[in-house]
């Protein structure tokens, strides 16, 4: 399977579904995240991060772009690229060291950081759809079509 369509009527839903990918998510691992402003991108990262152990808030990393975590023995890395204003940027704060074999990589705008980012295992694309919102969950790798059968 390399396509997944969900609706979500409210927050709540899109929590649940991080909170779902968190079960069955192994590192290495790096998650695109697409969609309009307020689609839900972060809504959906605090779920699955959450999901994970977190015990916190989790803040979006608009202006620091990356905020890290260490849960139950894996690095989870948050992006937000969204007020990223050159990719190189990223070659700066040492980008390549953060997609490693113990780590999950979450990235929401990932267009901003377009040749300098690894391809994403699963790209989830949030949009609105009367009356809530839509999630598409694209599996682009052995490791993203794994974890998408394992969540249907």
């Amino acid at each position: 399977m390399t396509e997944l369509i969900l609706k979500l009527q409210n927050e709540d839903e899109t929590i649940a579904v991080g909170q779902k990918l968190a079960r069955h998510i192994q590192a290495p691992l790096t998650l695109y995240l697409t969609g309009d402003l307020g689609a839900g991108k972060t809504t959906l990262s605090r779920g699955l991060i959450q999901g994970l152990g977190h015990k916190g808030a989790v803040k979006s990393p608009t202006y620091t772009l990356v905020e890290p975590y260490e849960l139950n023995g894996v690095e989870v890395y948050h992006f937000d690229l969204y007020r990223l204003n050159d990719p190189e940027e990223l070659e700066f704060m040492g980008i390549r060291d953060y997609f490693n074999p113990n780590s999950l990589c979450i990235v929401e705008w990932p267009d901003k950081g377009h040749g300098l980012l690894p391809d994403a295992d699963l790209h989830l694309h949030l949009s609105y759809v009367a009356p809530g919102r839509e999630i598409k969950l694209e599996a682009l790798s052995e490791a993203g079509k794994q974890l998408l059968a394992t969540i249907k």
